[in-house]
């Protein structure tokens, strides 16, 4: 009897042609206009180098006073000048593998277990690629905490549940307060997102307005003309005597730039013919590279490995500012 492997059920070049069922471009965070794809991150995501420059042109000195013109010939204006800046960023190597035994697949009832791999490997790449986005944002604030005074944080949370009030937990002064750490530029944001808990706050307070989505269906929440992204992948801490403190990020549009890579090999079919005691094993491994960073800051650490884990992109050491803070679409407000 012949036995059904996963090189029959897979054609690698159709398996890599079949749209996403869940990639980025279908999540909360990239419909938001949060994240932005563009041909320069996927140019440079391509390119050779575990790292990436982003060079930007910076803004003209509207501090320096204007020349006041005079009839004096010996008298000359002096010109101003604009220079670039950088921001460095480093790719993701990123893959993962599963596993099939051949055993499985004839004993299997009802669908196979590829046909559900199949299924799930968008998912399972579409739920990184937003742990990524969450821990950059959380690397961002704690280098803004540790080095720039906390200007774009507003922070009410209590450390203990005895001192939580209405003041302390999500409420409208706490949002405008953290809204208007962009100054004058406070309306360039669009977005917030939320751990559940604070979402459930914002619909206690009546605070939450609908509207419709691409059918017409009122279903895209939004709090104060901001749409809401509900992600419990939000940062929870724990107070430092008890309960707990949430971080919400609000962002403007293409806070995030997004580039993808091209690996060698992005689809591979691994076979072991004498695993399971010589049933054969067969392993899907799934490859990527992307490129996810904050606009206006640079990726200054060094990873452990060749890629920031979720772990490292989360530290202050990582990431540093290299523009002005109202230039850069994002705050943060941290409430119980």
């Amino acid at each position: 009897m012949a036995t059904t492997k996963l090189s029959d059920i897979i054609d690698v070049t159709v398996f890599r042609d079949l749209p996403a069922v869940n990639g980025p471009e279908k999540t909360a965070f990239f419909q938001s206009g949060i994240v932005t794809r563009n041909a320069l991150l996927d140019e440079l995501a391509n390119a050779a180098g575990k790292t990436a420059e982003l060079p930007f042109w910076k803004d003209l000195d509207g501090s320096v006073e204007t020349n006041y013109s005079s009839d004096d010939p010996t008298s000359s204006a002096t010109p101003q000048k604009t220079d670039q800046g950088e921001q460095i960023t480093r790719k993701a190597f990123v893959n993962q593998g599963w596993q099939v035994a051949d055993l499985a697949s004839e004993l299997a009832m009802g669908a196979k277990a590829m046909d559900h791999i199949r299924a799930r490997t968008d998912t399972y790449f579409m739920r990184q690629w937003q742990r990524r986005l969450i821990a950059a944002s959380n690397g961002v604030l704690a280098d803004n905490v540790a080095n720039d005074s906390g200007d774009m944080v507003n922070d009410v949370a209590s450390e203990s549940i005895a001192g939580q009030s209405a003041a302390t937990r999500f409420n409208r002064d706490a949002f405008t307060e953290a809204v208007y750490s962009l100054g004058d530029m406070a309306t360039q944001l669009s977005a917030m997102a939320v751990h559940s808990q604070v979402m459930q706050q914002m619909v206690k307070n009546d605070d939450i307005v609908y509207i419709p989505d691409s059918q017409g269906q009122l279903t895209i929440p939004t709090y104060m003309g901001l749409r809401v992204i509900v992600d419990d992948g939000m940062t929870v801490t724990a107070g430092s005597t008890d309960g707990f403190k949430y971080t919400s990020v609000l962002f403007g549009a293409g806070a995030f730039g997004y580039g993808v890579g091209s690996p060698d090999t992005p689809v591979e079919v691994e076979r072991e013919a004498a695993q399971g005691d010589g049933g054969g094993i067969e392993t899907l491994w799934l490859r990527n590279t992307w490129i996810l960073h904050p606009f206006g800051f640079q990726q200054t650490g060094t990873p452990s490995g060749h890629s920031f884990t979720l772990a490292e992109l989360g530290t202050a050491g990582v990431w540093d500012r290299v523009i002005e803070r109202k230039n850069i679409p994002l705050a943060y407000l941290i409430t119980n």
